[in-house]
């Protein structure tokens, strides 16, 4: 958002002749917590679940960066599915919201 709203300026300014963002990017935090896959983890589930992970994606739908990591338990394929699922869900929802916002910027 911030990077956007700059590049706005210099455009405006003329100090840019285009603008050079191609897209967006959002993360997410997802996580198993006492057996149920979270999305946006808080403190205490985050410090206490059994699996933690962090997804970065663009607004192609691709990958800019997975990390997982099994805190109590080696997490399973099935798990791993329904955390990405749910951590693309949530960054579509961040999608929407910067939309949203800088369409009324």
């Amino acid at each position: 958002m911030a990077l956007v709203d700059a590049v706005n300026v210099l455009l405006k300014r003329g100090d840019i002749k285009r603008n050079p963002v191609f897209g967006a990017v959002a993360a997410v935090s997802v996580g198993v917590y006492k057996g149920v896959p979270v999305l946006d983890l808080d403190y205490v589930e985050d410090s206490d679940c059994d699996t933690d992970m962090n997804v970065v994606m663009n607004d192609g739908g691709g990958f800019i960066e997975l990390q997982g990591t099994a805190e109590g338990h080696a997490f399973r394929r099935d798990e791993l599915d329904a955390l990405l699922v749910l951590a693309e869900k949530g960054i579509r929802e961040l999608f929407d919201a910067q939309q949203a916002a800088l369409a009324q910027a």
